[in-house]
């Protein structure tokens, strides 16, 4: 295994998650926005759930040496250097968002799919509905067991056979491209 060390001393340069305009609207408004929330926003987007405001302050430490760091260094060489803490969060985070994505990629392609093709679908809920998930969450969890039944229904009916059951993995999302409140399930379903 060969050494990442330079042959002169590297300087550190953490990533600036402070510079980020993402970061920059939330320690800017976020207190605002929670205390006005229920006033203001209740009755359309539902009630207020406490794991937005834990998910946005790791947010906002994430990244930051000053919430706190590992340090790194090579057992042979001596070559070290710190690795910020992040805040692991889904979604908010765009570094970690990134990260997760990534590596549950790399599973799925290597440790779930088998070496058949594959096809992803897409599960929107028709907009007149949207409003009974964002009032009652557990509605979600009926998502992908509806899809899976829907895809065993049209595979089994285009094939001619009972006995085909295809494999599918799927993931739930709750907002759209413009972040408002869309629940849809993004699917990869064996071809």
């Amino acid at each position: 295994m060969v050494c990442p060390a330079p042959r002169r001393a590297a300087v550190y340069r953490p990533r600036r998650p402070r510079a980020s305009p993402l970061w920059q609207l939330l320690d800017r408004y976020f207190v605002e926005f929670q205390r006005v929330y229920d006033e203001r926003y209740r009755q359309r987007y539902g009630f207020w759930r406490p794991v937005i405001a834990s998910t946005i302050e790791k947010f906002l430490a994430c990244g930051d040496l000053r919430e706190g760091f590992a340090r790194v260094r090579c057992p042979r060489c001596r070559y070290e250097f710190f690795v910020a803490f992040s805040c692991r969060r889904r979604c908010l985070c765009p570094s970690c968002h990134q990260k997760r994505a990534l590596v549950m990629a790399e599973h799925i392609a290597r440790d779930l799919c088998a070496p058949v093709p594959h096809r992803q679908f897409v599960f929107t809920i028709p907009k007149r509905l949207r409003i009974f998930f964002r009032f009652d969450r557990r509605l979600l969890g009926e998502l992908p067991r509806v899809a899976w039944q829907t895809v065993l229904e049209v595979y089994r009916a285009v094939l001619d056979r009972r006995d085909v059951t295809p494999g599918m993995i799927g993931a739930i999302h709750t907002f759209g491209e413009l972040l408002h409140f869309h629940p849809h399930l993004h699917a990869l379903v064996t071809a």
